[in-house]
């Protein structure tokens, strides 16, 4: 059974790992196997956001292309935040004309986007990578149909083993992000904090990733 790797910045055409590489409409350098396409929070250029939605919308029908993200909110950085919550919603709505999944980054601004996906009606699938947060946030996430991924922050914070083990089976992915950890070693922190086999936290992904990607 593969790996499944929910959000890579690294493409590594590994056969034993099925992987989500993100790309940015601005630097789209080639079409992996299966790839998301999405303007990040940090790349949001009030000048050039209407063609890179355009770019995406023509990418977004192709089969190789899973999701629209990596997309969202982030309160740290000096986009304004008005802009961001514009171009978020926008991609959002395509995810949703388009029956695609939204990979979605998220810093100081979860309240903000439980209220935009009921706000918009959302259905398609929206999954919070990279979380790093406590489990009342992740509780609350969960409670209004947002699925989690975990991955670099797994392996470096011990706090967040807790939130980890407490994660429905059915709301949780895995991912390696930018960082430089194996994808397998994720899913062997994972399953250490979850007490199962690494065999048994492929199959619960595995699962998830039918379901949300209609890969059945």
């Amino acid at each position: 059974m593969k790996y499944i790797n929910l959000h890579t910045h690294h493409f590594t055409n590994n056969s034993n790992i099925t992987e989500i590489v993100n790309q940015f409409p601005n630097g789209f350098e080639f079409s992996p196997t299966n790839y998301s396409v999405g303007i990040h929070p940090w790349h949001i250029n009030g000048n050039f956001y209407e063609a890179e939605l355009t770019f995406i919308e023509n990418k977004i029908s192709e089969l190789n292309c899973l999701a629209v993200g990596e997309c969202g909110l982030d309160k740290r950085t000096e986009i304004p935040f008005e802009l961001q919550v514009k171009v978020f919603e926008l991609q959002l709505l395509m995810a949703q004309k388009y029956t695609k999944p939204a990979i979605i980054h998220c810093v100081g601004a979860f309240n903000e986007l439980i209220v935009i996906r009921k706000k918009l009606k959302i259905t398609i699938p929206l999954i919070v990578h990279g979380f790093s947060k406590n489990e009342t946030v992740a509780k609350t996430l969960v409670a209004a149909g947002f699925y989690i991924s975990f991955g670099k922050y797994l392996m470096t914070n011990p706090q967040l083993a807790n939130v980890f083990y407490n994660m429905p089976d059915d709301r949780l992915f895995l991912e390696t992000d930018s960082s430089d950890y194996k994808i397998e070693d994720v899913y062997k922190k994972a399953a250490d904090i979850k007490g199962i086999s690494v065999d048994e936290l492929k199959l619960i992904v595995k699962n998830n990733f039918e379901l949300v990607f209609d890969k059945s």
